[in-house]
């Protein structure tokens, strides 16, 4: 079950979230819930495999600023480091980037049941 101490604990900087969902923790933990599902995870997979860094970037930077915002900062570092090299579109092996993406979503999911 989703809790305020979960998520501290996963590392979330549930102070900020909450204050951006004006105190309502309800409706922090359903947008929660919606970042899960968002597709933009599965798009820049698959664009980074087929080489479409312009794609990736797209979907790395929406992943940026919903995990900002949501201040779900396991998951929001490695996005924002990816984007960044993404942006730039520097030669490098993002492989490690979305492992540790998939391994934090992963661990959100958990949290949630």
């Amino acid at each position: 079950m989703l809790t305020i101490d979960a998520l501290k604990q996963f590392g979330a900087n549930t102070d900020d979230g909450l204050t951006r969902c004006m105190g309502n923790e309800g409706f922090y933990f359903k947008l929660i819930g919606k970042v899960l599902e968002d597709k933009n995870f599965e798009t820049l997979e698959e664009a980074v495999a087929a080489g479409d860094l312009g794609a990736a970037f797209g979907a790395a930077h929406s992943l940026k600023g919903v995990l900002g915002n949501l201040a779900l900062t396991p998951i929001y570092e490695p996005v924002y480091e990816i984007t960044e090299l993404l942006r730039n579109g520097s030669d490098v092996d993002y492989k490690p980037y979305l492992e540790t993406i998939r391994q934090k979503k992963s661990e959100l999911a958990d949290l949630i049941g």
